[in-house]
């Protein structure tokens, strides 16, 4: 419902071209309706958002914005396609943070910073650890004592492998030395209803699906983890604050294209959606359901995107994940 609420006031061949053609790409922008791809099936968040933010973005550009799903993979292989497309701005997708764990996980033919034009970092949405009430921990410091007397008796549930959520349990288990399970499921649902009757024994929830349930009591949030505290939840401590420096994962919505997009082209895709989004109104709905609207240059999401990369990718080597 809170989605809901917010959608509702929503609502109101990389570098084949030669530079000059990319320079008159970017002057007579848009010329023909637009392909926004979304990289999931229909009825995600991500896809809710996109087909929101389409008509407004199109009456802003004066051109159709298209909105098509090609699900599979994690993301990678819509992502794989939107990439492959001619970087004249006609082509752009809406992605989320697995772009990265994807490309390093599945073996797909991108690279998710050469082969991408980073657009827009539009929103963050932080991982809420999570205990079923019955587990004797009200702390981070007491879920790592309960954890080390019990060395891989404790189960950490997410949506699958190599989601934000995966990656966060992974962290902390590299952070603080604890020996936990990892329970990937098909989907964040079906993880948080196993959380929820207790057949897992925690989870790092994403915000916008686990915020229900630790509002009402159904499960127990003892930390976030992003590197601050919360808005949402002012009484819970990061992760970091509450014992584990330098923890900081977040799962994050953003709009990229090809590689080599005229700068014009980019730049303006940036300030359109900003402006859909960037309203005390709909940042405010969004806040309500777990996302900050973070907003930025194009260049300042690349480089993001590249710290990105390192993190998750040493994270992938030293916890060893595999999609196998």
């Amino acid at each position: 419902m809170q989605r809901r609420g917010f959608l509702a006031g929503m609502s109101g061949a990389a570098g084949a071209l030669p530079h000059t053609a990319l320079s008159q790409a970017g002057a007579t922008w848009p010329s023909r309706p637009l392909r926004l791809v979304v990289p999931w099936p229909p009825g995600g968040t991500t896809d809710i958002l996109a087909r929101q933010i389409g008509p407004p973005l199109a009456t802003a550009l004066g051109q159709p914005v298209v909105v098509e799903n090609r699900g599979g993979a994690s993301g990678a292989i819509g992502t794989a396609e939107l990439l492959r497309a001619p970087p004249d701005g006609h082509s752009f997708a809406f992605v989320t943070s697995t772009l990265v764990s994807a490309a390093l996980l599945s073996r797909q033919p991108y690279h998710p910073v050469d082969d991408v034009t980073p657009i827009l970092r539009l929103a963050d949405v932080a991982n809420i650890l999570a205990v079923h009430p019955a587990l004797p921990v009200r702390s981070v410091s007491e879920l790592i004592a309960y954890a080390r007397e019990r060395p891989g008796r404790l189960a950490f549930g997410s949506p699958g492998i190599g989601s934000a959520v995966h990656i966060s349990g992974e962290m902390f288990k590299l952070a603080t030395g604890i020996d936990m399970v990892h329970a990937p499921y098909r989907g964040g649902g079906p993880a948080l209803a196993d959380l929820v009757g207790g057949q897992i024994q925690l989870m790092f929830g994403n915000a916008s699906s686990t915020l229900p349930y630790a509002r009402s009591g159904a499960v127990r949030p003892i930390a976030v983890t992003s590197a601050r505290r919360a808005p949402y939840l002012p009484e819970v401590p990061s992760v970091a604050e509450a014992g584990v420096p330098g923890f900081d994962v977040v799962e994050w919505y953003a709009v990229i294209g090809p590689a080599h997009m005229p700068p014009a082209v980019t730049e303006r895709l940036n300030r359109e959606i900003m402006a859909i989004v960037g309203t005390p109104e709909a940042r405010a709905r969004l806040l309500d359901m777990g996302a900050e609207v973070v907003g930025g240059t194009p260049a300042e999401f690349g480089a993001f995107l590249r710290a990105e990369v390192d993190k998750i990718g040493r994270v992938v080597r030293e916890a060893r994940i595999s999609m196998e």
